[in-house]
């Protein structure tokens, strides 16, 4: 079974996957995938020069990620920036996710479908890129928290300032727009222990339908 899981900056993903991968799942995270598609020499990097300039990278070439930042997640006048670069990294994304799954999928190279019947797809922008992402999944996950919370998160663990934690969660979409297209949601307002129970419980009946 392939499913997806996603949700805003701050909302608990991350937490949520990695209890989930505790429970046997295996996740593909389009995080690291993109962060391995723009690494030092590789094309996605090269083509990012190409559109942002030679500031995009530092002195020992990689790419200055607060830099780019700052450029795509200015607000409604830097969306255009943002979906310059959305253009170079996503495509370069799925072809390594698609490559994974069928490692995943091939009982020659990993016997992993044999004792994890779950694929899971971390993916932060889903919303954004459902109608480009070559994936059908059979449920969407979302991780949700309020707005003032994850503001505090990032403030606190990310070491943004306020102005810096809005402007990332404006350019995503809206928790309204996640809910639209996900059948089931976790709530990461709550302790620990009842969003890990949550977890459980969802677990196990995707089981039940494996």
């Amino acid at each position: 079974m392939r499913i997806a899981i996603t949700g805003g900056i701050a909302a608990g993903k991350s937490t949520v996957v990695a209890h989930l991968k505790e429970l046997g799942a295996c996740v593909i995270d389009y995080d690291r995938l993109a962060a391995e598609v723009v690494a030092p020499g590789s094309l996605g990097l090269e083509r990012i020069i190409s559109t942002f300039g030679i500031e995009a990278v530092d002195d020992d070439g990689r790419l200055r990620r607060k830099w780019l930042a700052s450029v795509v997640f200015g607000g409604k006048q830097h969306r255009h920036m943002l979906q310059r670069l959305n253009a170079i990294v996503h495509p370069l994304v799925y072809e390594q996710a698609a490559i994974l799954e069928s490692m995943l999928l091939d009982s020659d190279v990993n016997d992993a479908t044999e004792t994890t019947p779950i694929i899971v797809h971390d993916i932060p922008l889903l919303t954004e890129v459902r109608d480009s992402i070559p994936f059908t999944f059979r449920h969407v996950i979302t991780v949700e928290a309020p707005v003032g919370m994850r503001v505090q998160r990032m403030v606190s663990t990310r070491h943004m300032s306020p102005e810096e934690a809005n402007a990332r969660i404006r350019s995503q979409s809206s928790e309204q727009q996640r809910l639209a297209i996900a059948d089931i949601v976790i709530d990461s307002a709550v302790s620990f222990e009842q969003m890990f129970e949550c977890v459980d419980r969802i677990y196990a009946e995707l089981l039940q339908e494996t």
